[in-house]
């Protein structure tokens, strides 16, 4: 049997180099990266080449892929914070969660000491974007009740950006996580080991050398599978971007008008399509829909190749500047965004596949 697609390739040597010129950029700043392994669903092949790379850290915001993940020799996190009613799993598979909320944390406590286990806190505090976290103001009152908390070890101090509210880190914002840390040590005496400063949108401050040097740990997924980071979209130096290839078959080859004939309504997701005309185009349909992928962020290697268009089950493309002779049963290939390469390692309908898999060992 041949390949099966669309398929989704994941080049392991690629992703072995990116991570570990992001940990050798990071180690320079004294900061530890927590790789994310949500993205690629903590598909095996993909978090054992992660682990060669060089990080001994991994987070997961769901404990369906923590679990994948059980039987590995390295420091868990769960990322997104916690259900309540998911706390007994949090506190079994997870070494350390991301909290907010002192009820939820108090049933940690309580799952903890069932299990027999300490579990760690990192508690995360909102400087701006708008997503979880306690506020600043808050975080004194909270920390004052989780240190009552049984089994419960508040290790450190974490904050989210960019991710909802597109608010950029930069020294002013994460300067408040670290006055927080010294008020903590202040009243508390408690001196936090961790102070992790975000996710892949804070590697611009480690690159060029601006990042508080009380910030000790990220969280880093997209950057590792796309090579960049994400505060301003631009290159990791030295990193590839196409450690992730989405292929897909032609199905159709035809040259065709660009512009539907007769009156446009509505298509089949209730849109009106707005049409330029270029006139008779070569037009290729490849085995890819909307219900296969998410359509934006997709773009052809071939950069003579553009998209029209996709309904459910069809990716039409304008192959006609190709320097390529395409013929049905050719390889379309694609690369993704971070939205896309989600929506395409959740798919069903997408076969996964990896390049060069010799270059790790099962653990």
């Amino acid at each position: 049997m041949g390949k099966v697609y669309p398929c989704l390739e994941a080049d392991l040597s690629k992703l072995i180099h990116n991570v570990k010129e992001i940990v050798s950029i990071c180690n320079k700043n004294n900061i530890k990266v927590t790789a994310v392994t949500k993205v690629f669903c903590a598909y095996r092949p993909i978090v054992e080449s992660i682990l060669q790379g060089g990080v001994s850290e991994l987070a997961d915001s769901r404990i369906l892929n923590l679990k994948k993940m059980e039987d590995l020799n390295c420091k868990k996190t769960l990322l997104r914070i916690p259900m309540v009613s998911e706390c007994y799993e949090v506190v079994r598979y997870s070494d350390m969660s991301l909290n907010s909320e002192i009820d939820t944390i108090k049933k940690l406590s309580m799952a903890a000491v069932e299990l027999n286990k300490v579990h760690d806190i990192l508690l995360m505090v909102d400087i701006g974007d708008l997503r979880e976290g306690v506020l600043v103001e808050d975080a004194i009152d909270t920390v004052r009740q989780i240190i009552t908390l049984d089994n419960i070890n508040l290790v450190g101090l974490g904050t989210n950006v960019t991710c909802y509210g597109g608010l950029i880190p930069d020294t002013e914002n994460l300067g408040k996580l670290i006055r927080l840390k010294h008020d903590i040590k202040n009243i508390f005496n408690l001196d936090l080991s961790i102070i992790s400063g975000g996710n892949s949108s804070s590697l611009y401050m480690v690159i060029n050398d601006t990042i508080p040097k009380e910030v000790n740990n990220l969280r880093i997924g997209e950057s590792i599978v796309l090579g960049v980071e994400t505060a301003y979209g631009e290159l990791i130096p030295n990193c590839y971007k196409d450690a992730f290839i989405l292929k897909s078959e032609i199905i159709e080859l035809k040259y065709k008008p660009s512009v539907p004939n007769g009156n446009i309504g509505l298509n089949s997701f209730g849109e009106k399509p707005q049409f330029e005309d270029k006139g008779i185009r070569k037009r290729a349909i490849v085995a890819l829909g909307k219900q296969d992928v998410r359509m934006e962020g997709l773009k052809p290697l071939d950069e003579n190749i553009s998209i029209f268009g996709a309904s459910s089950d069809h990716l039409i493309l304008d192959v006609t500047d190709s320097k390529e002779d395409l013929k049905i049963g050719d390889i379309v290939e694609f690369k993704l965004s971070y939205g896309t390469l989600l929506s395409a390692m959740t798919s069903p309908y997408i076969e996964k596949s990896y390049k060069n898999e010799e270059v790790y060992n099962y653990i």
